[in-house]
């Protein structure tokens, strides 16, 4: 990001906004320039002697996983990743989603450019968890949590920070691919949509990667995938019970006691599928602290589309660059229309 186009996204944010949303865009332009910035090529990085072995692996395996992305899966070639940004922070950016006391439904948050998202971020934890305590005084769910990478959508090269690097080599691409997705194919005001598309384009891709480096089917990547679909079919049926229940027309005091028994169910049922999993505590975060609407409408926001465009890259015979091409053709349709072809595509892989 240059530092005039910088200034003149603040300059429009000064001019559009109140005092509060003015400090809002002033740190989300502060972030943003910090990491762009701070960023050095990763050959640069790569080769100094000052940068642990550690890192110089994790980073090189970025480097074959972004030409991978390119070469492989029809993603953007340009110079997003090929720079490494150390921020010295376990998170990029914290993400905040409020959702009503009951209701999954989740409050938007509308921005210059990007248009209205089921979240708002923010650079600083410090400012985000603040920002959620102001939407639970106010009696609405909350859940924060952070996150290793955004995109800019192509606006700018964005690089890779060493928020990725926890990451094992399966999770790093998949990190990779659904960033450089929302590059390929973005629509204004749906971020349903948009998670979606770029959850299944991580998916497909991360199958294609693990196919190349001839890992693909090895026990320990199907034993992941596994808990990872168990815990996200839990997880949705915890959510369609409580739409079931909100929709009703019980009294708001019973609705709150339905609330918590699901919760409490949910907890019950994540701890048997723990002592399945022989004491696994990967998703345990989720329950720390409990969760509540917000966490699941902050999931459903990544993963309740997703057979959708599975479904769609199934249709076009796993041929990537028509798959981009139909969901575009989607992505172009007015949102009633585009929402029901996929509502279509869902029930095709469901039957």
């Amino acid at each position: 990001m240059s530092l005039p186009r910088s200034a003149c996204l603040l300059l429009c944010a000064l001019l559009l906004s109140g005092c509060a949303t003015v400090r809002y865009y002033g740190q989300a332009v502060g972030g943003a320039l910090e990491v762009l910035n701070r960023a050095r090529y990763l050959d640069d990085v790569i080769n100094d002697d000052a940068t642990p072995a550690e890192t110089a692996r994790k980073l090189r395996l970025a480097r074959d996983i972004r030409y991978f992305a390119s070469d492989s899966l029809g993603l953007p070639d340009n110079r997003s990743y090929l720079k490494y940004t150390d921020l010295g922070r376990r998170y990029l950016i914290w993400n905040v989603v409020a959702t009503p006391e009951l209701s999954l439904s989740p409050r938007l948050e509308c921005f210059l450019v990007v248009g209205c998202l089921s979240y708002r971020g923010f650079f600083d934890e410090h400012d985000a968890r603040a920002y959620a305590a102001q939407h639970a005084a106010a009696g609405d769910d909350v859940f924060v949590y952070g996150i290793p990478a955004y995109s800019t959508l192509g606006w700018f090269y964005d690089p890779l920070v060493n928020t990725f690097l926890g990451y094992g080599e399966l999770d790093l691409a998949r990190l990779i691919f659904h960033e450089l997705a929302h590059q390929r194919l973005y629509v204004k005001d749906d971020t349903a949509f948009n998670e979606a598309f770029a959850t299944a384009v991580e998916l497909e891709g991360a199958r294609r990667w693990l196919a190349w480096r001839g890992v693909q089917g090895s026990a320990a990547v199907e034993q992941a995938e596994q808990r990872r679909h168990e815990f996200q079919a839990l997880l949705g049926d915890t959510r369609a019970r409580l739409l079931a229940l909100y929709a009703g027309q019980s009294p708001d005091a019973d609705k709150r006691q339905g609330k918590q028994q699901a919760f409490a169910e949910l907890g019950r049922q994540y701890q048997a599928f723990k002592a399945r999993w022989h004491g696994y505590g990967g998703y345990d975060h989720w329950f720390d602290p409990p969760p509540g609407n917000a966490h699941l409408t902050a999931l459903a926001t990544y993963h309740e589309q997703v057979p959708a465009f599975t479904q769609l890259l199934r249709e076009h015979g796993g041929d990537l660059p028509a798959f981009y091409r139909a969901a575009a053709a989607l992505a172009a349709r007015d949102r009633a229309a585009r929402e029901a072809d996929l509502q279509a595509l869902a029930q095709r892989a469901r039957d």
